[in-house]
């Protein structure tokens, strides 16, 4: 009798020390590979998609370098640039909303002048070699911004146009 007391006492015993003073462990979900606290830093850092991103320093791959805006918006080439929007970039762009590319819509906040008609004039030449123009790429889902070889006149209409979009 004795030897089944201290039989049961001991598996007792056993039992307390096992389920007593423990947290329950978060159980993560299948994953082929484990994360580091290093990238998971990296992707927290990268929640701001590129076509939110501001930089307005920024001026690009391309022939443009510099470019002054007058303080008003030139109504006459905005009506061009307008034209040239409507024929040359409403099968990828949509002036208010995401479609194939980013909305041009508030444009000037977040880019710079000479980034947009660098992006405008070579877009090869700013995916290759631009890290945001990248980026834009890749969120877009890998549809590069087609050439559509436009003078520089033009391009400067188009910009013209995007300073109407609020």
């Amino acid at each position: 009798m004795t030897t089944r007391l201290i039989f049961i006492s001991l598996c007792f015993a056993i039992f307390l020390m096992n389920c007593g003073g423990k947290e329950d462990k978060k159980k993560e979900g299948f994953s082929y590979e484990k994360k580091t606290a290093t990238e998971h830093t990296v992707k927290t850092a990268e929640t701001v998609p590129a076509s939110k991103q501001v930089a307005l320093n920024n001026k690009g791959v391309g022939p443009i370098t510099s470019i002054e805006l007058d303080a008003e918006i030139n109504q006459d080439l905005a009506a061009k640039g307008e034209d040239v929007y409507k024929k040359m970039c409403t099968a990828c762009h949509r002036p208010d909303k995401k479609f194939i590319g980013p909305p041009p819509t508030g444009i000037l906040e977040r880019r710079s002048p000479e980034w947009i008609m660098n992006m405008i004039l070579n877009p090869e030449g700013m995916v290759q070699k631009d890290p945001l123009a990248k980026a834009l790429l890749i969120e877009f889902n890998g549809s590069p911004m087609a050439n559509q070889n436009l003078t520089q006149e033009e391009a400067r209409a188009v910009l013209e146009y995007f300073r109407t979009l609020k």
